[in-house]
């Protein structure tokens, strides 16, 4: 029988465990999350000015606040953190299996990353996801941001709205949305196609690669059609969470088309 590799066995373990705690900080992070009835928040470490600031929201039931002084904040949170004087200790959210979060009606928008692992940039695309109404952000279980206090930050309390979903396998999780209805337009600067040719009306999923990399190979097997956003300069380029929010503009505008 051959040998499960670390990775599977770590999950296994972690699964047995249940949810590992997260920390989340900042003003608006935290505020957003205590005020989440599917949040379940374990304790709250602010400052008297923070608590001030938080207001009712620290009204929630059976939660823990310690008050301590802004000169001995001692949550462990990374050195260089902007805390604001907030950091609650919550457990990861559960949204649901992947057919139920993104049920394919009228035109359902999901967006998949692919090895995209800097938090601020999905944190970035949790909000811009939120504007735009997708049912869901998909990355793969392993490489790819886990949430955590960046990317809460940077998402800016979306994370609390907008299912973030972790997947065992990206190609396995493309290949049930193709069989839900899904149409996946893949974004690669060297396409031919641009994202406005090919946003078709129904559901559809908007995936993108790291910076750098790209998309893994089963991963642009695995689009239907790919496709690029035209720059005006021959060496512009956008980040992944800005190209994330052009891709999902652009999907917005398919019942103008």
């Amino acid at each position: 029988m051959a040998r499960k590799p670390l990775w599977a066995i770590e999950k296994e373990r972690a699964a047995r465990r249940g949810p590992e705690s997260v920390w989340l900080f900042g003003i608006h992070a935290v505020r957003d999350a205590l005020e989440n009835p599917a949040r379940h928040c374990l304790q709250l470490v602010v400052t008297r000015n923070a608590a001030d600031r938080l207001g009712g929201a620290l009204e929630r039931e059976g939660l823990a606040v310690r008050v301590v002084d802004a000169r001995r904040f001692d949550a462990p949170l990374d050195p260089g953190s902007v805390h604001q004087g907030a950091a609650l200790e919550a457990l990861p959210l559960a949204w649901g299996p992947l057919k139920t979060v993104c049920a394919p009606t009228g035109d359902a928008l999901v967006v998949l990353l692919d090895r995209v692992t800097d938090p601020h940039n999905v944190g970035a695309i949790l909000r811009s996801a939120e504007v735009f109404g997708a049912r869901a952000v998909v990355g793969p279980y392993r490489h790819s941001a886990p949430e955590s206090g960046a990317l809460a930050k940077a998402a800016s309390g979306a994370l609390e709205r907008q299912p973030y979903l972790r997947v065992t396998n990206l190609a396995v999780a493309m290949e049930k949305l193709k069989a839900m209805g899904y149409h996946l337009v893949g974004l690669d600067g060297s396409a031919d196609a641009t994202v406005a040719d090919v946003m078709t009306r129904g559901p559809l999923g908007i995936v993108l690669g790291a910076e750098g990399p790209g998309m893994r190979p089963k991963t642009r097997e695995a689009c239907d059609v790919l496709a690029r956003i035209p720059a005006a300069g021959a060496f512009g380029s956008l980040n992944v969470s800005n190209a994330a929010a052009v891709a999902l503009y652009a999907a917005s505008q398919r019942e103008k088309g």
